[in-house]
Parts: structure tokens; C-alpha cells; sequence
């Protein structure tokens, strides 16, 4: 917690995640979940204390508004700057994977424009299990603030439980 509270990005790496080698050697492939990684956890607070009617309530009258960003967001920020030098002898790929779906899918895409940092991969799961669909993507790590998904993450990639937001408040 001490790294988050400095502005640090933060996870605790799960040490039996699945480490198989990556068929895209030439390649960095990272994935995040959305709220109170990448954003802040705002949104999931209204989702947590309300229900998914209030939050999608919630998101849909905020569509136009950006999210906070959360811990995660300077890493996405360093990532994107990679991607986009000439000389790169890696490429870099990044993924959104978050549980929103629509309405709720419009503020995270509209977040991530007026950041502008653009993603590889937007993933809107409305809930589904994360693990399958981080498996077909083949990251070489996932960052996500609640354990169930980063459990239900770790049996195909490597996955970093990041304890920030009120799902770790519990």
C-alpha cells in the first residue's frame, strides 16, 4: 500500500500464476482491468454501495465526464510513449479488460480519448469471467484490484492483485 500511496503503480504478483512461454516473442503484451486500476475507483464505489442499476445510472449521466485516473495509469501513460517510438526493437500491446459493458463501456472509451492514450484491445465483459478471454489475448502480465478475477486470471497468464479501491476495503 506504501507504493500506491506515493503514486507508485503496485501489485502483488501472484507467484502461481501460469508463466508458459509466449508465442509472441516479439512482443510485450500487458492487460488492466479498468476501475481502480487504470481509473479510479469512483465508479465501482456506487456499484459496491448501490447496486448495477445505480451505476450504470451513474455512468450513463457522467458519459461525457473523465474518469479519475487510478494507480495504473502512469504505467498505461510510459507504455503508450513506447508504442509510439519509431525505433521500438519490441512491440507493445495493451488491452482494457473490465467487467463494464454498455452504457457503462462509453466513459471508459471517452476517458481513454481525452487521455489520449489509445489501447490495442478493448475488452467489455458485462460480467464474464475474465480468465478466457485474458487466455485468448496471451498477456504477459494482468494487473487487477479484486482477487477473483485475478484468480480466475492466473490459471492462463501472470496476474498482479493491486490493492487499491473499495473492493479492498472489505
Amino acid at each position: 500500500m506504501g507504493a500506491l500511496d506515493a503514486k507508485c503503480p503496485a501489485a502483488r504478483v501472484y507467484p502461481e500464476s501460469a508463466q508458459a512461454a509466449s508465442r509472441h516473442a516479439d512482443e510485450l503484451r500487458i492487460a488492466f482491468d479498468g476501475d481502480a486500476v487504470l481509473f479510479s475507483d469512483e465508479a465501482e464505489r456506487v456499484y459496491q454501495r448501490d447496486g448495477l442499476d445505480a451505476f450504470t445510472a451513474h455512468e450513463t449521466v457522467n458519459a461525457l465526464q473523465p474518469l479519475p485516473p487510478g494507480p495504473f495509469k502512469p504505467l498505461l501513460e510510459a507504455l503508450h510513449r513506447l508504442q509510439n517510438e519509431k525505433d521500438a526493437s519490441v512491440r507493445i500491446r495493451t488491452a482494457l479488460v473490465t467487467a463494464r459493458s454498455a452504457p457503462a463501456h462509453e466513459r471508459a472509451v471517452r476517458t481513454l480519448m481525452e487521455w489520449n492514450i489509445a489501447v490495442d484491445e478493448l475488452m467489455f465483459l458485462g460480467g464474464l469471467d475474465k480468465g478466457e478471454f485474458l487466455k485468448a489475448f496471451e498477456p504477459d502480465f494482468y494487473f487487477d484490484d479484486q482477487r477473483g478475477h485475478v484468480d480466475s486470471a492466473r490459471a492462463y497468464v501472470a496476474a498482479g492483485h493491486v490493492p487499491f479501491g473499495v473492493a479492498n476495503l472489505r
